[in-house]
């Protein structure tokens, strides 16, 4: 029997390759709603989806959508992604992040949603000396986006306690790929790759000695179809490829890769930044039993491969 899955934010970066992931299996139909503010609908142009274009605050639109629809499951991507942006508005954060996501979870219980799978993020766990990190680790978020994050989780929590909604909760490490933004506060491999390309002078934030553990974007999308695919209920999972590396090494290795020769500036550190992240993949490779396909370079192959003309 088929499966309709709900994907919110489905016209964004990594909802598009989760829309696009659900689509290659004839058992599931896909209904996606996003408002545009950073999602693009070229993304699912030539995709075979309902499309919504409303916010997720507005709680009247969003029921008529769910009246009638009998959606088994909602994979919650939409989000105010920005740490910056956060850090400067923390109320429209917190609108967007935890409003939104109270909107869908009231509704989910209304009409009988079986399972939501939330997109949380490294974010959560703030700094930490002891790496890597584990789901049962402590959380201490240095950013308001973190904290949103990490609030979206225990309202989950809890209405899976009171309610029976079963869910799936995935800690996304730091993502790229293509159809990723190059600008504003996007990723740092799609800022680089960009201007790069363009022979734009590269501005690092920070000595350059912050590390991140790096994720292609069609990982992130598979592990997603394989909870679903698997029926994994009431788990919180780290989604990464357990591997740290710094700004620097990643310029290094992109510039040689790309045969860059500008010049390269360092600005100072942005607020609400975590210093090491590094997340243990266990639990991906135990319980849902994947691992990431790509790891940093053919990831990077990958995505210079794939990237649109439009963002060269």
């Amino acid at each position: 029997m088929m499966e309709r899955v709900l994907i919110t934010g489905g016209a964004g970066f990594i909802g598009s390759h989760t829309v696009e992931e659900f689509l290659l299996d004839p058992n599931y139909e896909v209904i996606v709603v996003d408002n545009l503010i950073s999602g693009k609908y070229e993304n699912i142009k030539d995709f075979d989806v309902e499309f919504h274009r409303f916010d997720l605050r507005d709680k009247v639109q969003l029921e008529s959508l769910f009246k009638g629809k009998n959606i088994d499951c909602i994979i919650h991507h939409a989000a105010q992604i920005s740490v910056r942006d956060s850090m400067e508005n923390p109320v429209y954060d917190a609108e967007q992040n935890i409003l939104g996501l109270i909107n869908i979870l009231d509704l989910s219980v209304k009409y009988g949603v079986k399972k939501i799978l939330f997109s949380s993020s490294a974010a959560v766990y703030g700094n930490s000396k002891t790496l890597p990190l584990s789901e049962g680790d402590d959380t201490w978020p240095q950013s308001f986006y973190g904290l949103s994050k990490l609030t979206g989780e225990n309202y989950i929590k809890l209405y899976s306690e009171l309610y029976g909604l079963k869910y799936v909760i995935f800690r996304y490490s730091n993502v790229y790929g293509e159809r990723q933004s190059n600008r504003g506060e996007a990723g740092v491999i799609s800022i680089f790759s960009h201007n790069m390309i363009k022979g734009d002078s590269i501005i690092i934030e920070g000595d350059g000695e912050q590390t991140r553990d790096f994720i292609y974007v069609k990982d992130i999308a598979r592990a997603n179809y394989m909870a679903l695919k698997n029926n994994l209920e009431n788990e919180v999972i780290n989604v990464s490829t357990n591997n740290e590396v710094c700004i620097n090494e990643l310029f290094e290795h992109m510039a040689k890769k790309l045969s860059y020769k500008g010049k390269v500036f360092y600005d100072r550190e942005r607020h609400g930044d975590i210093k090491r992240s590094r997340l243990d993949n266990g639990k991906l490779k135990n319980i849902l039993k994947i691992e990431p396909r790509y790891n940093l370079e053919s990831g990077i192959d990958a995505y210079l491969k794939k990237r649109a003309p439009r963002d060269n």
